[in-house]
């Protein structure tokens, strides 16, 4: 069975949590014990470690997640309701690759069963695990990253940690629609690199641009299915990082509100959090992030692609040479744009028709401005 690759929760988290008032979130989850397996027809959200470490050229090699836990664990939950369970830790295995399969089988499992796996791992390469996981769904998958850097690597270099996004572009099948990178830092990454972003009509926002607007990545994260956290994309006087230290990148404010973003989203069905040494200072940050996600996803609407559109308010916007509709939500007031499905062999667009946008696109639009997201939706539509 898939849960048999998770370790139960050690005895010291087991007696720090059991120290806890029964205010604290430590006190409200669901534990994987020597004794029990959460049911997991009765959670939304389920915790998973991941001790592997092995494909981060930067790290120190020892994953333990104690000090994540014993924070998250202590702190207080807002007005939830969602059920929460920890099902323990994923151990390295005699292989990376080993480590790579048990964790697409868990997390495959819990996204068919509507359950949002939260993966702290590990480095960032498990990401490519997460984005197998979804080979068995017949979807098209749109993943974002909050990274420094775009992590490519070359066509047969073994994946790592800083390669990744390569062996998810060309491996098959290739169920990737879209990629969106949040807050690249520039000298971290080649012309070369910035140049095959934009030829793959893939998103990305230079970490000045997020820090000055943060709404500006709302959007992207609702239209996400999986998202991937560097927590090299938060600055060292934030993370408390100082192994591999950051000067430049997100503060502790920008982080924990992009998270909320992806736990607002209704389509985010997987979340990780990668690339950290596994030191108490950082176990702060790392523990807000998820108390953020987990807030943001309490607050979900149910809109698009769940709800119906029928009682979004509908604006047509005339160009030169186009006709864009653009959807208001009665709810929310969150906007979409839509993108016109055209019944070619070459289609990928499957799904989802309508690609979420801001206000500020719409009134690009009135300005006769072709929204740049709009565009390169459909031009990967139509490769």
């Amino acid at each position: 069975m898939e849960f048999d690759f998770l370790e139960p929760l050690n005895d010291g988290i087991l007696k720090f949590i059991s120290s806890l008032s029964s205010q604290e979130l430590g006190s409200k989850i669901v534990l994987h014990t020597e004794d029990q397996f959460p049911d997991i027809s009765k959670i939304n959200i389920a915790i998973i470690g991941v001790l592997e470490d092995r494909r981060n050229e930067d790290s120190i090699n020892i994953v333990n997640l104690n000090a994540v836990r014993k924070k998250l664990y202590g702190m207080f939950p807002g007005n939830w309701d969602a059920s929460i369970g920890d099902l323990g830790d994923i151990l390295a295995g005699n292989s990376v690759e080993d480590t790579y399969f048990a964790l697409k089988r868990v997390t495959s499992t819990l996204i068919k069963n509507k359950v949002i796996p939260i993966v702290l791992g590990g480095s960032q390469d498990l990401t490519y695990a997460l984005y197998r996981a979804y080979d068995d769904l017949e979807q098209m998958v749109n993943m974002v990253a909050v990274d420094n850097k775009f992590d490519f690597g070359k066509e047969n270099e073994t994946v790592s940690a800083n390669s990744y996004l390569t062996k998810i572009i060309i491996d098959e099948p290739n169920n990737l629609f879209n990629y969106c990178n949040i807050g690249y830092q520039t000298y971290y990454n080649s012309q070369e690199e910035i140049d095959l972003i934009e030829k793959l009509f893939f998103d990305a926002y230079r970490l000045g641009e997020i820090s000055n607007k943060i709404a500006l990545a709302e959007p992207v994260f609702r239209d996400a299915d999986l998202v991937s956290i560097d927590l090299n994309s938060v600055k060292s006087s934030a993370s408390g990082n100082m192994v591999s230290f950051e000067p430049n990148g997100f503060n502790g404010k920008e982080i924990c509100s992009l998270a909320r973003y992806a736990g607002i989203s209704d389509k985010v069905s997987s979340f990780g959090i990668f690339n950290h040494n596994s030191t108490v200072p950082e176990a702060s940050i790392i523990a807000q992030i998820v108390w953020y996600f987990i807030e943001g996803y309490h607050y979900r609407s149910k809109e698009y692609p769940f709800g119906s559109r029928a009682t979004y308010l509908k604006y047509i916007v005339p160009l030169e040479e186009e006709e864009l509709i653009f959807y208001k939500s009665d709810k929310t007031d969150r906007w979409w744009i839509e993108i016109p499905f055209e019944s070619n062999g070459h289609n990928k667009l499957k799904r989802n028709t309508l690609l979420p946008c801001s206000y500020d696109e719409y009134l690009s639009a009135c300005n006769q401005e072709l929204p740049e997201r709009w565009w390169k939706a459909q031009r990967k539509n139509a490769l």
